[in-house]
């Protein structure tokens, strides 16, 4: 049977290491906040657009987003196509839905630094 004293250590050194993770991830989320506009580009034709990415409202161009450390999702309310950000390469993929099947266009966003 371990010892109250050993119990009471382990509890605290598991508080710990659970607080240090919080504290990272606050601190990665302090990283993303306020707004942003980037440019983004169609890889085919070399169109470019801004996207506006509000990370406290957590909306891209006033759509509601889905945002994580790896990527940034949303649906335009206008068209209704489907956006997914690569937080890492600047990869967006668009994804437009139709009733023979949908397509995919692929273009990149120049991330910030």
């Amino acid at each position: 049977m371990m010892g109250f004293s050993f119990m009471v250590r382990m509890r605290l050194l598991i508080l710990g290491a659970a607080m240090s993770g919080i504290g990272i991830a606050a601190a990665h989320a302090e990283a993303a906040r306020g707004a942003t506009a980037l440019t983004c580009t169609n890889l085919s034709s070399g169109a470019s657009w801004q996207i506006k990415i509000d990370y406290d409202r957590r909306t891209v161009d006033s759509n509601p987003a889905s945002i994580s450390d790896t990527e940034i999702s949303w649906r335009d309310a206008n068209d209704g196509w489907y956006y997914r950000l690569d937080r890492k390469s600047g990869n967006l993929t668009v994804t437009l839905a139709s009733a023979t099947g949908g397509n995919f266009l692929y273009d990149h966003c120049k991330l910030e630094n």
